[in-house]
């Protein structure tokens, strides 16, 4: 068994790459076949395009000329300097033989090269198997530990639009003097730099469990790529902000919206700022969001999205749309 290093070479070829994709399908919907996931010019747009914040670097196992396992690892480059995270995944059939505690080792390495102190990893354990699961022995077996579990829920669509107008006008007299705006693809450049400021506070503020985060860096550079990823994927990034008087960004909501025959919306973030707290502003943000993803296409079917088990707040929001626990997924730290 020989692991490589996929260079940019590797990543711009198509075969390869499809190698790389269905592999990942197939370990990935390994016992969760009802899953959503993503289609392979989504997997493509995601891992050609750019982000100045972090460093992605490709590793794939071989047997032979067969591809049995890879992994993929996310150097941060602008803040969280000592930390990395990785995603692993091993064929089906190529289980057990120390594939992927070798390419675990491999990742460790590189990071370790790199001056890093902490690692992380994750994956998707079912909710009643949380403590025995074949995943999380493996990671312990490593040498990780459970860092924290954000819980994956679903919500069906569509939900009928009164019920959205509902939740809207229960939040609106809480909101008084901001205003709620939606946008597709990105916000108006005048709206940048604050929604920026907003979304690197996250990192800080939702619950990470055991790992502490610094405030993420977003400039207005990364955010463009973000955007563009989003098209480069085949989605529309719908962007919905409340705005105080100043028209400064105080909460958003993010979905991704298929472009083409997939009916699957993900929720990317809902996000109120530590100062604007207590105005309902999540639930509303979130809901005109919904209401404009659902008047753009009638035809979807699934909205998923993940919190973090302690995060109360969101978790109420969610618990309230209708969302329903399907998963969990762990995250696992290793210090070095």
């Amino acid at each position: 068994m020989e692991i490589r290093a996929l260079d940019e070479t590797a990543l711009a070829d198509d075969v390869l790459m499809r190698e790389f994709y269905e592999l990942g399908k197939r370990s990935e919907l390994f016992g969760r076949p009802q899953a959503p996931f993503w289609d392979f010019e989504e997997f493509l747009g995601g891992f050609r395009s750019p982000d100045s914040g972090e460093r992605q670097e490709l590793f794939a196992a071989y047997d032979g000329d067969r591809m049995v396992g890879n992994a993929v690892l996310w150097s941060f480059l602008l803040d969280n300097i000592d930390k990395a995270w990785f995603h692993l995944n091993v064929d089906v059939p190529y289980r057990r033989r120390g594939i992927g505690r070798a390419l675990v080792e491999r990742v460790e390495q590189v990071a370790r090269d790199d001056g890093r102190s902490l690692i992380l990893g994750d994956t998707k354990i079912p909710v009643d198997e949380r403590a025995g699961h074949p995943h999380r022995l493996f990671a312990e077996a490593c040498g990780f530990e459970l860092s924290n579990v954000e819980v994956v829920r679903h919500l069906t669509l569509p939900v009928p639009d009164d019920q959205i107008r509902a939740w809207v006008d229960e939040a609106a007299p809480r909101h008084e003097g901001y205003t709620i705006e939606t946008f597709v693809g990105s916000v108006p450049d005048d709206l940048v730099e604050s929604l920026c400021v907003l979304l690197g506070q996250l990192a800080v503020d939702a619950p990470t469990g055991a790992v502490d985060f610094e405030e993420e860096v977003v400039t207005p550079r990364r955010y463009a790529e973000l955007v563009a990823t989003t098209k480069a994927m085949g989605r529309d990034r719908y962007e919905t902000v409340a705005l105080g008087a100043d028209r400064q960004v105080v909460a958003q909501s993010t979905l991704a919206m298929p472009l083409k025959e997939s009916t699957e919306v993900y929720q990317w973030g809902t996000f109120v700022h530590r100062e604007h707290r207590g105005h309902r502003l999540g639930l509303a943000t979130k809901a005109v969001n919904l209401r404009a993803v659902q008047a753009a296409r009638s035809d979807l079917t699934l909205v998923t999205t993940q919190n973090a088990e302690t995060n109360d707040y969101m978790v109420s929001i969610n618990q309230r749309m209708g969302f329903r626990p399907i998963e969990d997924a762990a995250e696992f730290v290793k210090r070095f």
